[in-house]
């Protein structure tokens, strides 16, 4: 009999790539998405076409049109599927758009996430829960570390920081956004569960993930959004720190291949820092000629010295404790290949 995965957030960038990756290992996936991301960001964010997607693996893929709110309805849902674990992707994603919905955004992050925690702990204390969580849950702490600055990016100056942030960073008594103060709601709580109940619980606190799949739009998905607009020679508006601000990047299948890591040998109430590392950094200036290296497109943009609230001057995730942990897992897409994984995409749906 096939192992069961309940995967939230199913059809978003994330939800998908591991819904996918999962049923091509031979699982059966239970997908639960109400495409809330299309009321948050408007016909852009709309995530459906990733359903006929998993559609080709036929029953294997079973999906639950149920929204994370509605506390009864997933407290029938886990008995009623009996998953060998649960990946929680299903989020309000944007760090901006929180602020004009900040109801919308906590009762989806922190109470959706209890929801599922308390439901699955009335079920099993046994089954895997991974959780992805956000580098916001750091706040603007990481912006006073000591900083140079280079000629098309800033970095640390600071040894510390030498291969990033890692998972003993504070994330109180800073700045974080209400989009990142529901996330570290959230985060507490899948951390919380697995201390107290000993369950094997995992936050994976995301640094820029990425991948061909993302919908991205100007609140929220930087990289996808960022090429999006150079192919169809959109003009890019840059918030402040003259381009020069840097995230580190990661494909969606290298986040699927870590969660199946985790899911093979659960730890109780990790935290990870998962992203592409400084190898995989880049800042929005390196972004514009990279891509325009691919595209032969010039990139069109506009300078708007003021930055986004809370937002990272530099971030990117020291990834060594992961690959202590798990050493059969690194990253495998580099820089480039996330790039030109999301042109050509991009290229093929325009083709069609």
């Amino acid at each position: 009999m096939s192992k069961k995965l309940m995967v939230t957030g199913s059809l978003g960038l994330i939800g998908s790539e591991v819904s996918e990756y999962f049923l091509e290992k031979g699982w059966e996936v239970h997908g639960i998405d109400n495409n809330q991301r299309a009321v948050f960001f408007g016909s852009q964010g709309d995530n459906s076409t990733n359903q006929d997607r998993l559609a080709k693996f036929g029953e294997s893929y079973q999906h639950h049109t149920i929204d994370i709110r509605d506390r009864q309805a997933v407290l029938d849902l886990i008995p009623k599927i009996s998953p060998d674990a649960i990946v929680h992707t299903a989020a309000q994603p944007s760090h901006d758009r929180a602020a004009s919905i900040p109801f919308e955004d906590f009762d989806t992050n922190a109470v959706g996430t209890f929801n599922l925690l308390e439901s699955l702990r009335r079920f099993s204390t046994s089954v895997p829960f991974v959780h992805l969580s956000t580098n916001k849950v750091y706040g603007d702490a990481p912006n006073f570390i000591p900083m140079k600055e280079l000629e098309t990016r800033f970095d640390y100056d600071d040894d510390t920081y030498e291969h990033g942030i890692a998972e003993s960073f504070s994330i109180d008594q800073s700045k974080h956004s209400l989009f990142g103060a529901s996330k570290v709601s959230a985060d507490i709580s899948v951390q919380e569960y697995g201390r107290y109940f000993n369950m094997p619980t995992a936050c994976l606190r995301g640094g820029c993930l990425t991948g061909p799949n993302h919908a991205g739009v100007e609140l929220h998905g930087f990289l996808s959004y960022l090429i999006k607009c150079n192919l169809e020679q959109k003009e890019y508006t840059v918030f402040g720190y003259k381009g020069k601000q840097v995230r580190d990047n990661i494909h969606s299948y290298d986040v699927a291949r870590f969660i199946e890591e985790f899911i093979q040998a659960p730890r109780v109430a990790e935290v990870y820092n998962i992203g592409g590392g400084k190898a995989n950094s880049v800042s929005i200036l390196e972004a514009f000629q990279i891509i325009s290296t691919i595209s032969g497109i010039p990139m069109k943009y506009k300078y708007d010295e003021t930055n986004r609230i809370g937002d990272h001057i530099c971030y990117y995730s020291d990834l060594r404790k992961m690959k202590s942990h798990y050493p059969n897992w690194d990253i495998t897409k580099s820089l480039e290949d996330v790039f030109q994984d999301i042109y050509n995409r991009y290229m093929e749906a325009k083709a069609k």
